[in-house]
């Protein structure tokens, strides 16, 4: 007995014949599509690598330590899609599915991160579509992100095009702690048990705590004068010598280990 196969949709009004000329049109479309979003991701990542370098030339500081971009891939791409309801068009697209074009921004401390959004959006020929906190309002699995989509032109030879570029601002911490909780996310495949995600949840609290004392620390040390340590108060200056709190304690290593085995 021949195995049983679905029948297709028709692709046509008038037959179910796939044309090669609809073939070609479809992938010229959707590749210039891609290539817009590519284009305006690489503006946004221009425009933070400018702020980056121009810290590091003129200031002491610099609040930029990373910056990441990623487009999402064909399969991902119809997979958000089928799980929205998207209508397959390029219009719908643009409009139901903002994240296409993202771009990630690594900083040392949660002040950081507000200073460099606040730099990025000031910028005149963006338009911010929308921001998330998720640094004052965090998730209930405990993630934490500073979210915003901003509107950036690209240039092209037949005229300007706006592209919508999500762009993710956090400190090293909540970094670590977000790609360790995808790890586990995607290793359950969603489903992951109820007490890792409490521990995932302790996992963020600590992480947390210790962005807040590290730019406690940060903000002590930067006024330093010229005498150095000699100025701070004697209980700064003892948490610097024996340094037991500048660094996360050994339980929350191995709980984060713990968690990245499980």
């Amino acid at each position: 007995m021949e195995p049983h196969h679905a029948p297709l949709p028709d692709l046509a009004d008038d037959d179910s014949v796939i044309r090669i000329g609809d073939l070609r049109t479809l992938r010229h479309d959707f590749t210039r599509f891609m290539m817009r979003h590519r284009f305006g991701m690489e503006e946004v990542v221009t425009k933070l690598t400018i702020l980056r370098d121009e810290f590091a030339l003129l200031h002491q500081t610099n609040p930029i330590e990373h910056v990441a971009s990623r487009l999402k891939s064909p399969d991902s791409l119809a997979e958000k899609m089928q799980r929205k309801g998207t209508q397959p068009t390029f219009a719908s697209m643009r409009e139901t599915i903002t994240d296409i074009a993202g771009v990630r921004v690594t900083c040392s401390f949660v002040s950081d991160v507000h200073r460099v959004f606040e730099l990025l959006t000031g910028q005149s020929d963006l338009k911010v579509i929308d921001v998330r906190d998720y640094i004052a309002t965090p998730k209930q699995n405990g993630y934490r992100s500073l979210h915003t989509l901003i509107e950036v032109p690209v240039y092209l030879s037949d005229g300007t095009v706006p592209v919508t570029v999500e762009v993710q601002l956090r400190t090293i911490a909540m970094d670590f702690w977000a790609s360790l909780e995808h790890k586990i996310h995607y290793k359950y495949r969603g489903l992951v048990p109820d007490d890792l995600q409490a521990r995932l949840r302790e996992a963020a609290d600590a992480a947390h705590a210790l962005d807040t004392r590290m730019e406690a620390l940060h903000d002590e040390v930067k006024h330093l004068g010229e005498d150095g340590v000699e100025s701070l108060t004697e209980e700064i200056r003892g948490e610097l010598v024996t340094g037991d709190e500048l660094v996360p304690t050994q339980a929350l290593i191995e709980q984060l280990r713990r968690l990245a085995g499980d």
